[in-house]
């Protein structure tokens, strides 16, 4: 998403987005959109003395669907901001991005550095639509130069929104908070049914095989998930087979949902030929 310096403090990147406005220097505000949306013990005279902020986060919406609504099948791909360009995952996600591209595929990210950046660059290099998918923070990095269609967010509800809604699948690299917390947004709209069901595919063996072992042990054990609900993760270790898998799983799940869509008008036509009054 961002950096961070070793002490925490944030750091000021190129440039903090509002909306259309660039702000640099002193003219970045202390708190995001965000921040001011979700603080708590406000009065609740807001709603009358603010009502631009619905109109604000309606627009979120509008853009986002009109930026996107042509891009055709994508994929989204998540990961840390703080990889660096020499880390061997910043090659492999290169490589994602590529391989994605070749397969036909646009290729969807945060629009930061890391390895949103090298997911981008492959995808750009590759000749391929590659989407950033920026956010309004205090020490925003700006987007990357791979980005070729990029739409800045200020609420981070509608941005996650778009990486859903737009995507066929997902491929997660190692990361942190940030990417955990898009993973298991994903996760949990597949468990519950709340979107069609599409791949997710875990890059890096040794950063993710932790997490699947406490699942299968911890949380399946408790009976908090069920065995069902680790299959909807596929760990692996490269590029190649993570987007095979996006692939062919999508593939599988696009002909089970349109497979389910034709009985459902099947039954409906019965139902009314049995029953013409």
């Amino acid at each position: 998403m961002s950096e961070r310096s070793d002490d925490g403090v944030p750091q000021r990147g190129r440039g903090y987005r509002k909306g259309p406005v660039l702000l640099r220097g002193t003219q970045i505000p202390g708190q995001t959109t965000d921040q001011r949306l979700l603080r708590g013990g406000e009065p609740a005279d807001w709603v009358h003395a603010d009502p631009w902020r619905v109109m604000r986060i309606q627009s979120e919406f509008v853009e986002g669907f009109g930026a996107l609504a042509e891009v055709g099948p994508a994929v989204s791909v998540f990961g840390s901001a703080r990889t660096k360009p020499d880390h061997p995952d910043f090659a492999l996600a290169e490589e994602v991005g590529r391989r994605l591209v070749e397969h036909g595929y646009a290729v969807i990210t945060g629009g930061g550095p890391g390895i949103m950046e090298a997911a981008n660059k492959g995808a750009a290099e590759a000749g391929g639509v590659s989407v950033g998918l920026g956010i309004e923070l205090p020490f925003e990095q700006g987007m990357n130069e791979f980005v070729n269609l990029g739409v800045n967010f200020r609420y981070f509800f509608a941005r996650k929104t778009m990486f859903v809604k737009y995507a066929q699948g997902f491929i997660v690299m190692p990361g942190g908070f940030g990417t955990f917390d898009e993973l298991f947004e994903a996760l949990t709209l597949v468990q519950t049914h709340k979107v069609t069901g599409f791949p997710i595919a875990l890059v890096g063996k040794d950063y993710w095989s932790g997490l699947l072992d406490w699942l299968r042990t911890a949380v399946l054990d408790r009976g908090m998930i069920g065995e069902a609900d680790i299959e909807l993760l596929h760990l692996t270790e490269n590029a190649e087979d993570a987007v095979e898998y996006v692939r062919e799983r999508g593939a599988e799940l696009a002909a089970a949902e349109q497979e389910a869509v034709t009985d459902l008008a099947e039954d409906a036509s019965a139902a009314a030929a049995a029953d013409p009054a």
